[in-house]
């Protein structure tokens, strides 16, 4: 037998072993049967059971297009890295149009006694124009005034709504609790993915993809690819900022925020941190697993979120020459964070482990000593290693202060 092929013999039973750890459990989170069955009750067309998840097999990611294993850092970077790349954009988000683009910062509004007088509040706007026609993305951010600058900062990819992220702080949400970060030593901003690109169907016309599409193709950028591309826009900005240390931006977001966040820092890698929080199918979770919300299933419910070619895996998981272990680990070897919770089975929480449990080994190789434990870490219990981290905690799929705190831990530990 070639060595190619026991290599990828031996990748098979290493992540097959793991999906049988983590199914069987032991002290590690476990779905409640209680919720299990009322969720099944509720949506019978969709798995819930772990016992049903079909039999699968995952793409080895250290395994190139020609058979031939990927063994070094340099040809994972040089070759491989790119080929795993590309087989997402063709295949799941698409790909960024070459139209050209200009692009205008201009900070609206400056108060440096917000906070009271802890943080500066800085507005911005990013006008992007093509051809005679415009979009402007509203930033907004808070900058610690009582620390050394520049300081590291996190970026949200606000999908909830403007109401959410109120730069007056009048309102307040545990959804972008910016006082608690700036009291931790970080810059906090926000764009609402809205200002980007329109979260429904209307046929690619309107925000990003009506300022730079010339024709659509079955492989063309879906929302989220303009969502990501926005967060890239927002990184352009940062780097002309003395106040934030470009080097050490975190991009996160949850939900479809949380699949925009992966796929931002797989396409960009200046951004150091990324953090995916119960983003679920077309984010974390592996799809073969067929477990909570399927391809099928988003792909009905949002046909815009990925290119048309994503279609042809309807019910067909097992053709797709990608899952998303791989997507993880084109965030390699910069830092990731991955959460779940409780009550959001539809997000698929342990298929969201096993797929940064299965991307490690891409950090292995580019020298990030992460060795994460196979079976998931109980509630509330998150569990790090080198740069990869993750929790599952109880309650509803949200984003919580209590989710934060915990992202700022492992930020303080990658970043800091």
């Amino acid at each position: 037998m070639k060595i190619s092929k026991i290599i990828a013999a031996m990748s098979v039973s290493i992540i097959l072993t793991a999906t049988m750890i983590c199914a069987q459990g032991g002290n590690g989170w476990k779905a409640s049967p209680e919720l299990v069955e009322k969720l099944s009750k509720s949506r019978p067309d969709i798995n819930y059971f772990e016992e049903k998840v079909p039999q699968y097999i995952l793409p080895d990611v250290l395994t190139g297009s020609s058979g031939k294993p990927v063994t070094s850092a340099t040809r994972w970077k040089k070759y491989r890295r790119q080929e795993v790349l590309e087989l997402f954009r063709e295949n799941v988000y698409g790909r960024v149009p070459s139209t050209q683009y200009s692009k205008e910062f201009k900070v609206i509004n400056e108060d440096e006694n917000a906070m009271n007088g802890n943080a500066t509040l800085k507005q911005v706007d990013i006008t992007i124009r093509s051809e005679g026609r415009s979009l402007v993305i509203h930033l907004t951010m808070f900058v610690p005034n009582k620390v050394q600058k520049p300081v590291p900062a996190f970026l949200l990819i606000d999908n909830r709504g403007p109401a959410n992220t109120d730069p007056t702080r009048k309102v307040r949400s545990e959804f972008w609790p910016a006082e608690e970060v700036v009291a931790r030593g970080y810059a906090i901003a926000v764009f609402y993915n809205a200002d980007v690109d329109p979260d429904n169907f209307d046929d690619f016309k309107n925000g990003i993809h009506g300022l730079l599409d010339r024709g659509r193709q079955a492989d063309s950028w879906g929302t989220i690819a303009a969502w990501a591309w926005g967060a890239s826009r927002c990184m352009d900005y940062f780097e002309t900022d003395k106040d934030i240390d470009r080097k050490k931006v975190a991009v996160l977001g949850h939900s479809r925020g949380g699949k925009t966040a992966l796929w931002a820092g797989a396409e960009d890698q200046r951004f150091a941190l990324v953090i995916s929080n119960e983003s679920g199918c077309g984010g974390a979770a592996l799809a073969r697993r067929k477990y909570g919300e399927t391809i099928s299933v988003i792909n009905k419910s949002f046909p815009h979120w990925f290119c048309t070619n994503y279609r042809k895996y309807n019910n067909n998981e097992p053709e797709m020459p990608v899952d998303m272990h791989m997507l993880m680990a084109l965030i390699a070897p910069r830092a990731l964070y991955v959460a779940s919770a409780a009550d959001d089975l539809w997000a698929d929480p342990r298929g969201s482990y096993l797929s940064l449990y299965n991307s490690l080994q891409v950090f292995r190789l580019l020298k990030i000593k992460s060795s994460l434990p196979p079976e998931m870490p109980p509630l509330n219990k998150p569990v790090t290693s080198g740069k990869t981290g993750y929790h599952i905690r109880d309650g509803v799929h949200n984003m919580l202060l209590k989710d934060w705190n915990w992202f700022m831990d492992f930020a303080d530990m990658v970043l800091k």
